[in-house]
């Protein structure tokens, strides 16, 4: 028995049982893994002919990786959290996260969450998720099960998440009240395995976050794939000498400072992955030092994904390396060579991995199919009534035959069949006709649209709102000193909160919410970070999918833009990418708005409004309107971006008693003053021109109605504001965003969507920013958004009409 057979005994010795392990045993073990790899492979190249012959829409497959999977899967524990991307199917069905049929099932797009429970159709195949939060918005029992956050595509995009997900270990660990919360963590002894492709190492996300893991010391794991290509590129153009571990040698640790450890490993050498990763994970473990694992020599046998052949950009002796160096080549000749099975015997295994796919393929389409198949029957009943009722006009005989003639229609095909038939139908035949075309509108609503927000108990909707309550002698306290006493207090009774920004921890953040706080409550919750947007999402991501309550804070809106990709494309679609079984209640803190210069000044709502769907986004006009928010928001499992107004912190407001306790309805306006000319719809700091405008306007006979919105997302659900045009019948939009942002948003929603185009007396009217960012100074501000002027003079032109 060679040197890699005893290795590989002690490997996995180590997660088996005191006994010793038997060579029968080991031998078995070895042959399950080859099993495995051959199923996932197979799966691989019927899930591409699946896609060619147009049964499903796209695919991209993890052939060429499967035996590093089934070693780096050996050493993944209940508790630890996959953070990876669309090729890790082989690790996936080794945990049993997933089977066969529901990896085909994902493939065809079924929307069943029965048959694909992963995203109910929603994302394309190998996108794999677990749940965190339970139906009533409670949280799992995260340490008995594998965790997975929930697959996106975008490259690299798993990245700054991982971070966060490294990072909850370290806060378990040496966060002493949070070891009470067993269920969540055993004392961060957890470790967040990352997967990534080459190429993607030349983004930007993974290297802010391989700097972050290096400075902050948490048990991160990054296995980087290595085959060579970004699609058509080589790595010789995207990387620095073409090795991404050479380019972070810098990078490795070394006594007595921080840093991450290199290990460069063969995609082939099953037995030497194993023997170097059983030590390498269990030290991250112990020690919480980072760590990237280089996997050199992938192979790609089907190229990229179904879009295209590499045999157009690969050289016929790369080809030939490929299929002599593939991975599961080389295991099928380490087996016999080590005389651990007869060709036969793998031969056999080889043949049973083909027929097991092959049935799983055929279960998950006739299971896709039963329900499609079913409408059509239904459909081409109900047209045939319709024809057989009366002369038939032939675009309606034409429509019944097309969908007859499909033999695998999709649901789509079903709905424009009916829509034509509806067009070119009449009488009493044709009302059934439509009810049907109605109730599969509704059926589709629910498999392709729900669950972009929890209905449940976890949600901000259902969380019961307490109006502030004031003492006789309340004092009147600074924006911020207010802010400072509801984290005091919010830090005392929330075991699980936890804030960070740039400049937050030390000297409080650069308005002084959190001042004096870190050294309260400890630099675990309250703490600075460098000058990473992006990663400080990417930390409060994290930490949210593992249980704690992380206020990220974004130091300025405008650079809210180096952190809104992982917002856009992770939190805010992960509820709705999951089909329910994912949440991230993260909180991002932030302010903007009315100052002085291009860059602090700014109020890109628009953007983030039409980016963020799937978010709360909350634009409070003062600090006690913010804290009512914080704790709804809190009480939830949502997540929410808050947006306090950058020139509130010095303007004085009343302290509430119930400063812990006070909760803003999320989606419910509030009138400001009630008035009964024009109806005034804005937020945060415009507010406060548009009182200093209707106290002018009041003198000149004129009554402005201000409405607060207080929330953007949601917006108006008790069309507060309908009731507030039907009394004035002129309605007035104020933003300082640019034109056609936030304005022309709250314009669509209560023009068209609440009707109230019907209740005018007079042309509705915005009134935004200028199209460019504003200039610097007061002037420049003051001729760049919104002034009183402005609104006066926009007023009078509306009770002129």
């Amino acid at each position: 028995m060679n040197r890699y057979i005893c290795c590989m005994e002690s490997s996995f010795a180590a997660n088996q049982s005191a006994e010793a392990l038997s060579f029968e045993s080991f031998r078995a073990e070895v042959l399950k893994d080859y099993r495995l790899a051959r199923i996932s492979r197979e799966a691989s190249l019927q899930g591409r002919r699946e896609v060619l012959t147009g049964k499903a829409k796209f695919g991209i497959f993890g052939d060429g990786k499967e035996i590093p999977q089934i070693a780096l899967a050996k050493f993944f524990q209940p508790g630890d959290w996959r953070s990876g991307y669309y090729r890790d199917q082989t690790w996936m069905l080794a945990l049993e996260i997933g089977n066969l049929e529901q990896y085909f099932a994902q493939l065809y797009a079924d929307p069943e969450i029965a048959h694909e429970p992963m995203s109910a159709g929603r994302q394309m195949n190998a996108h794999y998720t677990s749940d965190n939060f339970d139906k009533e918005g409670q949280l799992m029992p995260l340490t008995e099960q594998y965790n997975t956050a929930t697959d996106m595509a975008p490259t690299a995009s798993q990245m700054p998440r991982s971070l966060g997900l490294a990072m909850a270990s370290k806060s378990f660990r040496h966060i002493e009240h949070l070891k009470a919360f067993s269920q969540l963590s055993h004392e961060g002894n957890e470790i967040c395995f990352c997967t990534i492709g080459d190429a993607s190492t030349s983004e930007g996300h993974f290297w802010e976050t391989i700097n972050a893991a290096g400075v902050l010391q948490v048990p991160l794991a990054v296995f980087v794939w290595d085959d060579g290509y970004g699609i058509s590129v080589a790595k010789e153009y995207q990387t620095i000498k073409g090795s991404i571990s050479e380019v972070l040698a810098g990078f490795q640790q070394e006594e007595g400072t921080n840093g991450i450890n290199i290990y460069k490993l063969k995609a082939w050498d099953y037995a030497g992955m194993c023997e170097v990763l059983e030590g390498a994970i269990q030290h991250i473990r112990d020690t919480h030092t980072p760590a990237v694992f280089h996997i050199e020599e992938v192979t790609q046998p089907q190229g990229h994904s179904t879009s295209g052949s590499h045999e157009r950009y690969k050289s016929a002796e790369r080809l030939e390396w490929e299929r002599e160096w593939d991975c599961i080549k080389k295991m099928h000749e380490w087996i016999i060579s080590n005389q651990l099975a007869e060709k036969a015997e793998l031969d056999k295994i080889d043949n049973e991995a083909k027929s097991a796919v092959r049935e799983a393929k055929i279960k998950a389409w006739d299971r896709y199919q039963v329900a499609i198949l079913h409408q059509k029957e239904r459909a081409l009943e109900l047209l045939q009534a319709v024809i057989n009722s009366g002369p038939a006009k032939e675009e309606l005989i034409k429509a019944a035959k097309d969908l007859k003639l499909n033999r695998e229609p999709l649901r789509r095909d079903i709905m424009r069949t009916l829509s034509i038939a509806k067009d070119f139908s009449a009488g009493n035949e044709s009302k059934a006709l439509e009810a049907y075309y109605k109730q599969l509108l509704s059926e589709s609503k629910h498999l392709f649209n729900d669950h972009l927000h929890r209905q449940d108990a976890g949600s901000a909707l259902k969380v019961k709102s307490e109006a502030a309550r004031y003492a006789a002698d309340a004092p009147m306290l600074n924006g911020y000193e207010i802010l400072n006493r509801f984290f005091d207090q919010l830090f005392a009774s929330n075991p699980k909160v936890m804030a960070f920004g740039e400049d937050l921890g030390h000297i409080g953040d650069v308005n002084q919410g959190f001042a004096g706080l870190q050294a309260k409550y400890g630099e675990g919750r309250i703490f600075d970070t460098g000058i990473r947007e992006l990663t400080i999402m990417g930390q409060g991501i994290g930490l949210a999918l593992r249980g704690l309550r992380p206020i990220a804070e974004i130091q300025y809106l405008d650079y809210l833009l180096y952190g809104l990709q992982p917002l856009s494309d992770d939190v805010a679609t992960l509820y709705y990418r999951s089909a329910g079984r994912q949440s991230c209640p993260l909180i991002v803190r932030t302010r903007g708005h009315r100052l002085e210069g291009i860059w602090h000044s700014g109020s890109p709502m628009g953007m983030i409004i039409n980016s963020l769907r799937g978010m709360h986004v909350c634009v409070p006009r003062n600090m006690v309107q913010a804290a009512g928010m914080y704790n709804t928001l809190l009480q939830s499992v949502e997540p929410g971006l808050v947006i306090e107004c950058l020139n509130g912190y010095r303007l004085k407001e009343k302290l509430p008693a119930n400063l812990d306790t006070l909760k803003v309805p999320l989606g419910e306006v509030e009138v400001l003053r009630t008035g009964a000319d024009i109806t005034v719809v804005s937020y945060g700091s415009m507010l406060r021109i548009i009182e200093d405008a209707a106290n002018r306007l009041n003198q000149l006979g004129i009554q402005l109605e201000i409405i607060d919105v207080q929330t953007l997302l949601p917006f108006d659900l008790k069309l507060g504001i309908l009731e507030s045009l039907k009394k004035t019948s002129r309605i007035l939009f104020v933003d300082e965003d640019v034109p056609g942002g936030a304005a022309g948003y709250m314009f669509n929603i209560v023009m068209e969507q609440q009707g109230g185009y019907r209740w005018l007396d007079a042309s509705p009217r915005t009134l935004t920013a200028q199209a460019h960012r504003p200039a610097y100074g007061s002037d420049g501000d003051y001729f760049s958004k919104p002034n009183t002027e402005d609104i006066v003079r926009v007023a009078r032109e509306i009770m002129a009409e």
